[in-house]
């Protein structure tokens, strides 16, 4: 381990873009199909990974939709989520905001109770063995109607007290923000936060809705915004963090290279970038990977790089409080570097 992978992995840093069933490892889901007598169309471990080989969103989410089919019980989210928070432990978080498609499991006969039950007793054990705070997002499927969402919002009213966030994820392109301006206001009149992914392969047109019709706090991706001055301008001067995930992005095409990754450029814009794993297990790293990657494929100094973990807790939901700690272990991290 290089000097400067002791210190991204130390950094105090959070993590506010990651979809828990997108952390479910190849092993996982072989282990979770026996308990659980689910049948999977790969024969081992290397032919899921073998699949992985994915050029678009689309074709990862045809992927990432038939693991979520060996979640069934609450032990299994229980074991997803705590697998996730070990990685993510090791990797430096100390605050993580993970995001839950409650949907993905109730079509297909899972109860929500059951879902966020294992997900919040997950939660209660890496806070006492790790330390590490955390929070839900429940994320809308786009692709779907507004009205099945308003249906899981329903669904989600008896642990609204657990749910930091609603977000919205999934196909972007041809499900604009715009046909969720009624949810996204009803789960605001409910006293929670809002999110949603948006220029990612969404157009910048995208982002202004998700900023003018979702009023959204935090943007998930927002690489495209970057095409419309005017955006990026309003983006900086708002202060409003983007969730940015290098390795998604590659393995997306969002990017073709590392190298040409343009979160410099959003901290030179004065964007409040930060950096997550989004689906580590199939986009190829947790967190602390995309922070090398991207730090060895852009250059960035350790300056930067702690930057994009100050904007993570800047950026992140926390109290007052608990954001102003976490600065001063950054600070105190540096100063001891």
């Amino acid at each position: 381990m290089t000097d400067l992978d002791s210190f991204i992995t130390g950094l105090p840093k959070a993590e506010l873009h990651l979809h828990i069933e997108g952390s479910l490892e190849p092993e996982l889901m072989f282990a979770l199909a026996e308990r659980n007598g689910v049948s999977i169309p790969y024969a081992s471990v290397e032919e899921v990974r073998a699949a992985y080989a994915f050029s678009n969103l689309q074709d990862f989410l045809d992927i990432y939709y038939a693991g979520a089919g060996v979640l069934q019980t609450e032990a299994d989210f229980h074991d997803l989520a705590m697998a996730y928070f070990d990685r993510a432990a090791a990797d430096g978080v100390v605050h993580a905001e993970i995001m839950f498609d409650p949907q993905t499991h109730t079509d297909r006969g899972i109860a929500f109770d059951t879902v966020i039950r294992g997900l919040l007793t997950a939660m209660e054990a890496a806070e006492t063995k790790h330390g590490m705070s955390s929070a839900l997002i429940m994320s809308f499927l786009r692709h779907l109607s507004e009205e099945a969402a308003f249906e899981t919002l329903a669904m989600a009213d008896p642990w609204l007290d657990r749910i930091a966030a609603v977000g919205l994820d999934s196909s972007e392109v041809g499900h604009p923000p715009s046909k969720f301006k009624r949810v996204f206001a009803a789960a605001h009149a409910k006293g929670l936060k809002l999110v949603a992914h948006a220029g990612e392969e969404g157009p910048p047109e995208y982002v202004y809705e998700a900023l003018d019709m979702l009023n959204v706090d935090r943007i998930d991706h927002g690489n495209r915004a970057l095409e419309d001055a005017g955006l990026v301008e309003r983006l900086a001067r708002e202060g409003m963090t983007l969730t940015v995930c290098p390795l998604s992005n590659l393995k997306l095409c969002v990017v073709g290279d590392l190298a040409d990754h343009p979160i410099d450029g959003m901290l030179g814009a004065g964007l409040k970038a930060t950096v997550n794993s989004d689906d580590p297990a199939y986009f190829g790293g947790y967190v602390a990977d995309n922070y090398r990657a991207i730090a060895s494929a852009r250059g960035l100094k350790r300056e930067d790089i702690a930057t994009l973990a100050r904007n993570s807790f800047t950026g992140s939901f926390l109290p007052a409080d608990a954001v102003a700690r976490h600065l001063l272990a950054i600070d105190q991290f540096m100063g001891d570097g």
